[in-house]
């Protein structure tokens, strides 16, 4: 079996979980037999190939795909994003319209048609405009190898319109992965149309939808309108070859509560401060950590100051690397208190490190984690109590960490990558 794989980023240089996933995904595939291309918008050149063959799109122009840059646009005619309707036209003006902007966007295309287009492999402002192209490269890349893979996999929504070009320009089946969803990424009132429209269209388009929980496929399922049998459920897991548990000496005698993520609201870092107050009434022998960045840090920083409790709270910044790995050989408690959480990762990696973890049930990782405290992510007072208790009682927390990390280790890439060359055989006939 040989996979074409698009995706966004692959370590080590990575923004989130994302990358780390893609980087298990390939090793674990590759241990089940199945070969993989794992193409990205921006590759540096020091990423680990000894599992994968990895294709830098920044390095490919857009020039074999067809004879014509207008028979390249027709093909992949769906790629457009962001055109502006046009109210109450008649069909004529409709249609001329349609035309119009048809010829526009040849015009636009052909100047960098048969040239090479520099990605950032960022999230920043021109997002779409990368996701589009990214998904013409990725249509002159399938139909280049179209005889070294036998099926498509794309990951999460910047990575569709990719997977779809190569599915239309080759015919080969279509495997989108989805990480998280547009309802995960901000309140169901609040979301980006555009996202859930790209979204929408890859599950549509695709011949299997692969979600990373139960949670996740039921929003698949009910949000996005997928048909139930086409969905399939393949939990993360975490890759641990290569590391060593750390011994770190503390500066301080006091234990340390752990929140280590994106600080949106999608992973609730405001229940986390609540709840950290109410446990700083009971007990003043430990210290809150909040490792990671996002668009809520300072409002974050603001409610621990309107709290009083700035001298036991901690903002390190984004951590990477070792310095996640430290972060978690200092803690004695670790808490993902999400709203939305597709998965989660983290909760698996501060088990394997020997850390008693608290997550919310609003998370995928409850589903598949019996040894971690579950809570609602809106009930800071359980929050609290679970914190003081693992805190508080050695026996309690002992034992959190040992039956946490035979299980964590028990939940091997190797096992969920034969679940999914299993979906890859179901649509390649």
């Amino acid at each position: 079996m040989r996979v074409l794989m698009f995706g966004w980023e692959f370590p080590p240089h990575i923004a989130g979980g994302l990358g780390t996933a893609c980087e298990g995904i390939v090793k674990g595939l590759a241990a089940n037999g199945v070969e993989t291309i794992f193409v990205m918008p921006s590759a540096s050149g020091d990423e680990d190939q000894t599992y994968t063959r990895i294709i830098n799109a920044s390095d490919v122009a857009v020039d074999t795909v067809s004879e014509s840059v207008e028979e390249f646009l027709d093909k992949v005619k769906f790629i457009h994003i962001g055109t502006n309707m046009v109210p109450y036209a008649s069909p004529e003006e409709f249609s001329r319209l349609v035309e119009e902007d048809r010829q526009r966007q040849v015009k636009d295309f052909s100047v960098s048609y048969g040239q090479k287009y520099k990605f950032s492999g960022k999230y920043g402002a021109n997002l779409m405009e990368e996701v589009a192209r990214y998904a013409m490269v990725g249509g002159t890349i399938a139909a280049r190898y179209k005889d070294e893979f036998d099926v498509i996999h794309a990951h999460d929504w910047l990575t569709y319109y990719a997977g779809i070009a190569a599915k239309q320009l080759t015919g080969k089946p279509l495997v989108i992965h989805v990480h998280a969803t547009s309802f995960d990424r901000g309140s169901a009132d609040n979301i980006d149309t555009r996202v859930f429209a790209i979204e929408k269209r890859g599950m549509l388009e695709a011949d299997r939808v692969v979600t990373v929980s139960d949670l996740t496929r039921n929003i698949v399922i009910n949000k996005y309108g997928i048909e139930p049998s086409k969905v399939v459920t393949v939990h993360n897991a975490v890759d641990f070859s290569g590391r060593e548990n750390l011994e770190v000496e503390r500066g301080v005698r006091e234990k340390t509560v752990t929140f280590l993520g994106r600080i949106t609201f999608q992973k609730g870092p405001e229940y986390f401060i609540e709840a950290a107050a109410k446990v700083l009434k009971r007990t003043k022998n430990v210290s809150f950590v909040m490792a990671g960045s996002g668009d809520m840090m300072n409002r974050c920083i603001r409610h621990a100051a309107r709290l009083g409790i700035t001298d036991r709270f901690h903002f390190t910044g984004f951590l990477r690397g070792m310095d996640v790995q430290k972060m978690f050989a200092l803690s004695d408690v670790y808490i993902m208190p999400s709203v939305s959480e597709p998965f989660g990762i983290s909760p698996l990696e501060a088990m394997r490190t020997g850390v008693p973890s608290i997550i919310s049930k609003q998370s995928g990782a409850a589903e598949v984690l019996r040894y971690a405290f579950k809570i609602d992510f809106w009930d800071v007072d359980a929050m609290a109590d679970d914190i003081y208790a693992l805190l508080n009682y050695p026996a309690l927390a002992s034992f959190s960490a040992k039956e946490g990390l035979d299980e964590v280790n028990s939940l091997k890439w190797t096992g969920a990558t034969a679940k999914l060359k299993k979906v890859y055989e179901s649509v390649v006939k």
